[in-house]
């Protein structure tokens, strides 16, 4: 059984930055990629950045070249550094592990960007 919490959220002004850390514990075979999804207020979940086995990173559209996602292995921690954050980028941020037979989600932390 995996277990994934994650920390690091708060509120921010806009261009501010935020650093997301995302704890594992236990094992998982088959690691296919860990990640960061979100889930703003009456909208779906979407992926915001993931990170393969391999180190192999891919970001959606609206984050790229803003936010960063690296993991620590030593420590067994995920995070997403996020820059130059803008408040469209408010939600609810999940961490994700794929493994080959399961998938898990942390509980999720809050980012609000506001002035």
């Amino acid at each position: 059984q995996v277990q994934l919490v994650e920390s690091g959220g708060g509120l921010v002004q806009p261009g501010g930055s935020l650093r997301l850390s995302c704890a594992a514990s236990g094992r998982a075979s088959g690691i296919g990629y860990m990640g960061w999804f979100r889930q703003a207020p009456g909208k779906e979940r979407e992926l915001v950045a993931t990170i393969s086995a391999g180190g192999n990173t891919n970001y959606a559209d609206s984050v790229k070249g803003r936010f960063t996602i690296s993991r620590d292995s030593a420590k067994n921690t995920l995070y997403l550094q996020m820059n130059s954050l803008k408040p469209e980028d408010t939600a609810v941020y999940y961490c994700r592990l794929s493994a080959a037979i399961a998938n898990y989600w942390g509980q999720g932390t809050q980012v609000t960007v506001s002035s």
